[in-house]
């Protein structure tokens, strides 16, 4: 029987991004995604339903998180589960399942501070460095902008 373990989840932050250096240099971002699920209930009225999943990046695209993204940015993660085991330090067995990310896409504006969540490869930018919207992106003209 073949296995398939692949995910994909849209929401947004719970935190920043918390992103840390391992002794071999390798960046890691732990993030926290709520995805909420919104329903009709029998009564008429509107239900959500909110599933907080935690989210583990790695490499450059960890390192672009923590840049990038912050506290309620809406993001599209995909990926795959991983179960994590470990011990405590009071000797307690504990363990946790998360989504380790193969892609993040960043969906929302820009961050307070300036720095812009469009950060496609060659996305169209003003002289300031700005994402201009309206302009035609390379991909979007079947070229590939790698």
């Amino acid at each position: 029987m073949a296995n398939l373990n692949h995910v994909v989840l849209a929401g947004n932050l719970t935190r920043d991004p918390e992103v840390r250096q391992l002794p071999s240099g390798t960046s890691v971002a732990d993030m926290g995604l709520a995805v909420t699920e919104r329903f009709k209930k029998q009564s008429g009225e509107m239900g959500e339903s909110v599933c907080f999943v935690d989210v583990v990046a790695w490499g450059r695209q960890a390192e672009t998180c923590g840049q990038y993204l912050s506290k309620g940015s809406p993001i599209l993660v995909e990926g795959r589960l991983q179960f994590d085991q470990w011990e405590s330090k009071q000797g307690e067995k504990r363990s946790k399942l998360r989504v380790r990310a193969d892609r993040v896409q960043f969906l929302g504006s820009p961050r307070r501070d300036g720095a812009s969540a469009d950060r496609r490869v060659g996305a169209p930018v003003d002289e300031d460095g700005v994402p201009v919207s309206d302009a035609p992106f390379p991909a979007d003209q079947g070229e590939t902008p790698f």
